[in-house]
């Protein structure tokens, strides 16, 4: 009934008749009539032209709402894998669209944001199977070896491209003139311990402190201490995130991850099992893929498996997602294990 009322009103605004859009289309003005009544709805295969005809995409010959629109393109970006330049082209220039309308313009620009990532990661998986080839055909090459490094993701040595100083130049200023960010500010702290620039973490932390009120504080005390070398101030925050960690389920998920770097890898699958127990619904997959790496570490096949299997059970109850490159991605961790 929508796309029917939509019709009609694209076809009056252009003052054009039923017979006139009709014979444009190659169809009859009474399956035109019948589109607008909303007793039939054109053949799948007629939207591309009826939106390029229109001017409009095909989303609006729905009835869309902007909202609804950008929601409907997360959703593909999400799903999918590669998209070709052409599909890629067609989102570009939907949320460029979006991103033109003031009140549109920063969802847009978080979705092109998104749409670039996507590609980019596409790409670097790409280029890592054709890394992995490339080292087997060369027999090692070094330049082979280190473009597939590159292409992994690999710890860098060279402080001078492994550094984040544009970064956290950036988010400096931004926090500055938003110092109630708690997002931009944790990054910050992220980076700035990354780059092993603890005077200004603490400085930054003590921001930090003054707005939030949860286990994130003691969390950067930890890693601060940690990369210090601070061994006593490092286990007393571990302590008291032990204590938080017993009823909210990031924090468990954390002491998680904070266990599998210490490489003691029970009591990290202890605390990621506790933050998926404590974690309402719709619950995330995370626990069950560190889990899953911690037991291809470790050489237990069985066991990654089954984490994966639980990934894969995540997905399908608390998501619903059956389908798409994100599961494919799983089901072909399952297979390469088996």
């Amino acid at each position: 009934m929508e796309m029917g009322k939509e019709i009609r009103r694209l076809r009056s605004s252009r003052g054009l008749t039923q017979e006139a859009l009709a014979a444009a289309l190659n169809v009859t003005a009474q399956t035109v009539s019948k589109w607008e009544c909303g007793n039939s709805v054109p053949d799948v295969q007629l939207l591309p032209e009826l939106a390029v005809f229109f001017g409009v995409s095909i989303d609006q010959l729905f009835a869309m709402s902007p909202e609804q629109q950008m929601e409907r393109i997360e959703n593909r970006i999400y799903a999918r894998g590669l998209f070709d330049e052409a599909e890629e082209r067609q989102l570009e220039q939907q949320l460029n669209a979006f991103a033109e309308k003031p009140e549109y313009e920063g969802q847009a620009r978080t979705l092109l944001t998104k749409l670039y990532s996507n590609q980019a990661e596409q790409y670097r998986l790409l280029a890592v199977e054709q890394g992995k080839m490339a080292v087997e055909k060369t027999d090692g090459d070094r330049d082979a070896i280190s473009e597939l490094c590159n292409a992994w993701g690999s710890y860098m040595p060279d402080w001078n491209i492994r550094n984040h100083h544009a970064l956290i130049a950036w988010l400096s200023d931004y926090c500055r003139r938003n110092p109630n960010n708690r997002a931009a500010l944790m990054w910050l702290l992220d980076n700035l311990i990354d780059d092993r620039r603890l005077a200004e973490a603490r400085e930054w932390l003590g921001k930090l402190a003054c707005i939030d009120k949860s286990f994130r504080v003691p969390m950067y005390r930890y890693l601060i201490a940690q990369a210090a070398g601070e061994k006593d101030e490092t286990e007393k925050q571990l302590k008291e995130l032990e204590a938080l960690a017993e009823s909210e389920w990031c924090c468990a998920s954390t002491l998680g991850d904070f266990y599998t770097q210490r490489q003691e890898y029970d009591r990290a699958i202890e605390w990621y099992r506790k933050g998926q127990e404590l974690q309402a619904s719709p619950k995330f997959t995370d626990s069950a893929m560190s889990i899953a790496h911690i037991c291809e570490i470790r050489g237990d096949r069985a066991g990654a498996v089954a984490a994966y299997r639980e990934q894969l059970r995540l997905m399908r109850e608390e998501w619903g997602i059956v389908a798409g490159e994100e599961r494919e991605a799983v089901e072909r961790a399952i297979r390469d294990l088996q």
